[in-house]
């Protein structure tokens, strides 16, 4: 138990690091959180504000569909820089599959899982020049296979491209209470802001059920205000990709620069 303790103490100290990534303009609040994997990987995951305060994503929403959009479900222990909410615990215990312990405020872990000495991050990027649009909108296709849906069967794929080259997809990940369902292109962004990476300048997304799908008007919002300077595809089958500046998705769009607190 000694040496459990010594790897939840590293976690914290992990998940303390990692918070100052939070993108938090409004509250000024530093949350992160890091999920240890039963191989000894870690994953980060940290508070995303938005100018329509209800679309923030709290730390350990942000984390577990970064998780499920990686195939990744072996969790072993989650710890956080602040206790656990109410309606965190309520999240997490509504995870099929899982049999969590709260063994203190700020940490879960899964009975019976095994836990491993922290290792590294997870790898969560590639980098490609993404020369086309066509083969970012073919990883947005790739990405979408990976959607947990079972509340709607509608699978929405996202990769972006970040100004220093690397590309993150992501996939929609619902929830049985859908005020926690995260959409393809809010997962894809983030994951990378968890990860520390720099400002996304492509943004392309697929909904192979619904050919010329565009972003929800949740997703537009968030996107110009964590990618202004992106630009959007949008997948049209077999017809080259709609492009869009991520400002024109939203006109007149609210940016919250007079709530900001730093």
């Amino acid at each position: 138990m000694d040496h459990v303790n010594t790897i939840l103490k590293l976690l914290l100290d992990e998940a303390k690091t990692v918070s100052e990534r939070s993108y938090s303009p409004y509250s000024g609040r530093k949350e992160g959180v890091i999920v240890l994997l039963e191989d000894g990987s870690m994953v980060p995951g940290v508070r995303v504000e938005n100018a329509s305060f209800q679309l923030t994503i709290p730390p350990l929403l942000n984390v577990i569909t970064t998780l499920y959009a990686l195939q990744r479900k072996d969790l072993s222990a989650i710890v956080s820089s602040v206790a656990f909410t109410e309606a965190e615990l309520a999240y997490t215990s509504a995870l099929s599959g899982y049999n969590w312990e709260l063994v203190a405020q700020n940490v879960l872990m899964v009975a019976g899982a095994h836990v491993s000495d922290p290792t590294k991050m997870l790898t969560v990027t590639s980098t490609t020049e993404l020369p086309t649009a066509e083969q970012g909108v073919i990883m947005a296709r790739n990405a979408a296979s990976f959607a947990f849906i079972p509340e709607s069967n509608f699978p929405v794929g996202c990769a972006i491209k970040t100004e220093s080259g690397d590309i993150v997809t992501a996939a929609n990940i619902e929830h049985t209470d859908w005020s926690q369902i995260i959409c393809a292109e809010r997962n894809a962004l983030s994951t990378a802001i968890s990860y520390g990476l720099s400002e996304t300048i492509e943004l392309y997304v697929s909904c192979p059920k619904l050919v010329g799908g565009t972003p929800c008007g949740s997703c537009r919002q968030v996107i110009v205000e964590l990618a202004p300077r992106a630009t959007v595809w949008m997948d049209s089958g077999n017809a080259q990709p709609i492009a869009m500046n991520a400002t024109e998705l939203l006109p007149g769009h609210f940016t919250g620069d007079v709530l900001k607190r730093v």
